[in-house]
């Protein structure tokens, strides 16, 4: 397990850029599209953030486990704290919430002051 990492904007292009993943960070971004929730299997509530440096990062919240962010829109800014696995498309930032059998770093989500976990 990871210690946990202010991921500024170098730190997330890094991880893309080398392929990294299973990296545990913590940052924020602008929504710029809010996507259909997955309901293959565990239910995940998506939409994707665009970081300053423009690259984009899928945030998947598991709402089986964690409360879904209301009335997210684009615009809106979300700081996250979870796991960064890489994609071909800027990646994926998930683990944003409790593990409920306690071997994963609990995560969570803040939207307009209130966190999400």
């Amino acid at each position: 397990m990871s210690l946990p990492v202010w991921a500024n904007d170098a730190l997330l292009q890094q991880a893309y850029e080398s392929q990294q993943s299973d990296i545990q960070v913590q940052g924020e971004g602008i929504v710029s599209r809010v996507l259909a929730d997955d309901d293959k299997g565990s239910r995940h509530q998506r939409f994707i953030l665009r970081l300053d440096n423009r690259q984009s990062i899928l945030i998947a919240h598991n709402i089986d486990i964690a409360p879904r962010i209301p009335n997210l829109t684009m615009g809106d800014t979300v700081q996250f704290y979870g796991e960064y696995e890489w994609n071909k498309k800027g990646g994926v930032i998930h683990w944003t919430h409790k593990d409920p059998n306690n071997r994963h770093p609990h995560g969570w989500l803040k939207h307009k002051g209130i966190k999400y976990q």
